[in-house]
């Protein structure tokens, strides 16, 4: 049999497997019927990331204008637009009129993918930029995520989120010490996210216990993933631990929890939050992301109450991360023996603790960082960088199930290859290659720097 024998509904799976846009583009050049199958997974996901020359001559922003002129004279295209990434919407603007870019932007987007157009990421800084109410027009959204939103972006959200209705399921607000987002803020579109199933807050100085409850409180169902990220130091863990008790089923299905860590009070608090949430497999904790020097005499003991998480939730937990705050091998230990089907292990540490961790075999993804502190004063922070041949060393250590090993700022995907050994025995050898998914890895998130 050959190739072009195989029965065309396989090409949709066989094209599944290509993660770089360049790959797909390159494929629905191969004939009509790879065409029909690619075209659809090339436009699915749009993102425009911060500027750049994509050559010596050409700036990023033509290509983003030309790819929005494609959409809105393309209709069949833009209907293929699922999940959109705006994070460097202001810039495009430079290059027209700002009245240009939104009605080009309104003419490829919202006239042809209403209804296709369920993901969708922005740069909320609209100030002179775009015409925020222009944001209400995406009105079947399933995911919001707004970046540093700006006062009239956030005066939208209540009419915004009234418009999208029950449709929502993720709501994700990311700011830098902002007093914009409020308590009040949250309460006015709570009634208008009645199915949410995801909330995140990252660096909303002025959202306190009570904004969160509210959220908590209105949810039909229960959140499946929580996360308050560099909230005010005033945040009052306890008093949120304590109304949550008075009616356990807030928590019955959460599944993800993230939180910055100030103290030890903190760390209590949400041990007793947590022990209303019996579906737990996601955990992650941090120092608050405005501290300037991440792991500064910050360090994570097996006898830490954040470690109490894992001993109460470890049989269920798949992935714990600790970020920017440095944790001893006794705890990396502890974290291993109780989670036994452990996915994802993201920490602060020497790499050489890894070794002895005895890591179970269900390990799919590694992220290490090395702490910057010598003889307990900072030094310069200079990147440190693991070479590929030692990274590699690590993960042959490492359970034969895992896929993802990354160190600081460098990332690696696993793959595997069948050689002969000396004896003349087939054997599975592992080797490093470059990460090629269009998923950023979380902890290169903005909320993680």
């Amino acid at each position: 049999m050959e190739f072009l024998d195989l029965p065309l509904e396989l090409l949709s799976q066989i094209l599944s497997h290509l993660t770089k846009v360049q790959h797909v583009a390159s494929a629905c050049r191969v004939s009509k019927a790879f065409y029909e199958f690619g075209i659809s997974r090339l436009y699915e996901r749009t993102s425009i990331y911060p500027s750049e020359r994509t050559s010596r001559h050409t700036p990023k922003r033509n290509q983003v204008i030309s790819l929005f002129n494609t959409l809105a004279h393309h209709p069949r295209l833009a209907k293929y637009v699922v999940r959109l990434e705006i994070r460097d919407f202001p810039k495009v603007s430079k290059a027209l009129g700002t009245g240009d870019v939104e009605e080009l932007v309104l003419n490829a987007l919202l006239l042809q993918t209403m209804d296709t157009l369920v993901d969708l990421e922005i740069n909320g800084h609209s100030d002179g930029h775009y015409d925020p109410s222009i944001l209400k027009s995406f009105s079947h959204l399933r995911r919001i995520s707004l970046i540093m939103p700006s006062a009239d972006v956030v005066g939208q959200l209540k009419s915004w989120t009234a418009q999208t209705g029950s449709h929502l399921r993720s709501l994700t607000l990311i700011c830098k010490t902002s007093p914009l987002v409020t308590d009040s803020i949250v309460a006015g579109i709570v009634p208008n996210l009645p199915e949410l199933e995801q909330f995140s807050v990252t660096g909303c100085l002025r959202v306190t216990e009570q904004g969160v409850w509210s959220i908590l409180a209105s949810n039909t169902s229960g959140l499946c993933s929580l996360a308050l990220e560099g909230l005010n130091s005033k945040f009052d863990h306890a008093a949120l631990s304590a109304r949550c008790a008075t009616n356990p089923a807030v928590l019955a299905r959460l599944q993800s929890f993230t939180m910055s860590v100030y103290n030890d009070i903190w760390l209590h608090s949400v041990t007793s939050l947590l022990k209303l949430a019996h579906r737990l497999r996601l955990s992650s904790c941090m120092p608050p992301i405005r501290t300037s020097r991440p792991f500064a005499g910050r360090r994570l003991p097996a006898t830490h109450s954040g470690m109490i998480l894992c001993r109460t939730h470890g049989a269920r937990l798949t992935r714990v991360f600790v970020h920017r705050m440095s944790i001893s091998l006794p705890a990396i230990r502890d974290i291993c023996m109780r989670c036994p089907v452990l996915k994802q292990l993201y920490v602060v540490v020497d790499p050489s603790a890894l070794t002895a961790c005895h890591a179970p075999r269900s390990l799919r993804a590694v992220h290490i960082n090395f702490p910057t502190v010598a003889m307990e004063e900072w030094i310069d922070e200079v990147p440190v960088v693991l070479r590929a041949p030692d990274a590699l060393a690590i993960v042959r250590r490492c359970p034969d199930t895992i896929t993802l090993f990354g160190c600081n700022a460098r990332v690696w995907q696993v793959e595997r290859q069948v050689v002969r050994d000396d004896l003349g025995e087939l054997a599975v050898e592992r080797y490093l290659t470059g990460y090629e998914s269009p998923d950023i890895p979380e902890q290169f998130l903005v909320v993680r720097t």
